[in-house]
């Protein structure tokens, strides 16, 4: 038996699935942990080494449903439950 194309030929198992947090097909199917964000761990992996990595996963690259609201919030002291003003009567 060789090392190199006969060896190639019998593989046809597949290692890693899609894991079901980040959605890669990065799920290791013998160890049960995510290569890419470290499923079923509480914190999302990431590595200082790896910076190219963290801008891509980082706050903002989505759709950030609930903190793009947050900024309108903020500037209006997150007011609740007002009834919005109404505008000045326009000049004769």
């Amino acid at each position: 038996m060789t090392k190199g194309t006969t060896s190639f030929g019998k593989r046809h198992t597949k290692t890693h699935t899609m894991c079901r947090r980040c959605g890669n097909r990065a799920y290791h199917n013998q160890k049960k942990t995510c290569a890419s964000c470290g499923y079923p761990a509480a914190k999302i992996r990431s590595y200082n080494w790896g910076m190219k990595a963290k801008r891509r996963k980082t706050t903002g690259t989505g759709r950030m449903r609930y903190l793009k609201t947050v900024n309108i919030r903020f500037k209006n002291g997150f007011r609740e439950g007002v009834k919005a003003a109404a505008p000045a009567a326009a000049s004769k």
